[in-house]
C-alpha cells in the first residue's frame, strides 16, 4: 500500500499550471481574478511611480524658474494660461485671478487676495486628485484578495473532502493534491495583496508629500502677491 501510495503521489504532477487545470470550475475563476488584480495592481504601481518621479522633476525645475527673480508677468506669459506641469498649472490658477482682478483704470478688485488664494487651491486639489486617482483600487486589492483567496480556499478544500467520501480513500496522494490546488488560490490572494499595501502605502506618503509642496509654493506665491497688493 505505501508503495502504491508513493507511486500514485510520484505520478501526479504538482506545478502551479496543473494545480490550476486540476481546480473546479469556481476555484479557476477565483485564481483568474487575482491574477487579473494582480497585474493591474502592477500596473497602477508603475503609472504612479513614474508619474511622482516626473512630478518631482517639473516642480523643482518650475522652483528654479520661480525664485531665479524672473518677472511674475514674463513667466507667465511663458507658460501660458494653460501649462501641462503640474506647479505651472498652480501658478497660471494665481496669475489668471490677479490678471482678472485689475480693472481697466489699473486698480485692484475687492477681495483679490482671496479669490487667488481659492483658484490656488482650486487647482491644488485637481492637481492632488489626478496624482492620487488609482491609489483606491491598490487599496481594494489589498484589502480584498487574501478574502477572495480564502474563498477559493474554502470552496476547493469542499470539494476535496467529497472527492474523499467519493472514493472511499484517504490516501496521501488522493488528498494532497485537492488540498494543494486550493491553497493555492490563499497563495495567488496573497500574491496580490501584499505588493498592493506596501505601494500603496508609499505611494499615498509620496503623494501627500507633493501636494504638500503645492500647497507651500502656493502659500509662499500668495505672500508675494499680498506684497504687492499693500504696496
Amino acid at each position: 500500500m505505501e508503495a502504491e501510495t508513493l507511486a500514485l503521489a510520484h505520478g501526479t504532477d504538482f506545478s502551479m499550471w496543473a494545480l490550476f487545470l486540476r481546480a473546479t470550475l469556481t476555484v479557476k475563476i477565483v485564481m483568474i481574478m487575482l491574477i487579473v488584480a494582480s497585474f493591474w495592481a502592477w500596473s497602477i504601481i508603475v503609472q504612479k511611480m513614474i508619474l511622482y518621479r516626473r512630478a518631482r522633476a517639473e516642480a523643482q525645475a518650475f522652483d528654479e524658474r520661480f525664485w531665479s527673480g524672473e518677472p511674475l508677468d514674463g513667466l507667465f506669459e511663458q507658460i501660458g494660461p494653460n501649462p501641462s506641469g503640474h506647479s505651472e498649472k498652480i501658478f497660471a490658477a494665481g496669475m489668471t485671478e490677479w490678471s482678472r482682478s485689475h480693472r481697466e483704470d489699473g486698480g485692484l478688485i475687492a477681495g483679490a487676495t482671496s479669490r487667488i488664494d481659492r483658484s490656488m487651491d482650486v487647482a491644488i486639489n485637481k492637481e492632488a486628485e489626478a496624482l492620487q486617482k488609482g491609489l483606491s483600487i491598490l487599496a481594494t486589492v489589498g484589502s480584498t484578495a487574501p478574502f477572495i483567496g480564502l474563498f477559493g480556499t474554502v470552496i476547493g478544500i469542499m470539494n476535496a473532502f467529497i472527492e474523499i467520501a467519493e472514493q472511499q480513500n484517504t490516501n496521501l496522494a488522493v488528498v494532497a493534491p485537492g488540498i494543494a490546488e486550493a491553497l493555492l488560490a490563499t497563495g495567488l490572494g496573497l500574491l496580490a495583496a501584499i505588493p498592493a499595501v506596501i505601494f500603496y502605502n508609499k505611494l499615498s506618503a509620496d503623494s501627500d508629500r507633493i501636494v504638500a509642496g503645492y500647497e507651500a509654493f502656493a502659500d509662499e506665491f500668495a505672500t508675494i502677491l499680498s506684497r504687492q497688493l499693500d504696496s
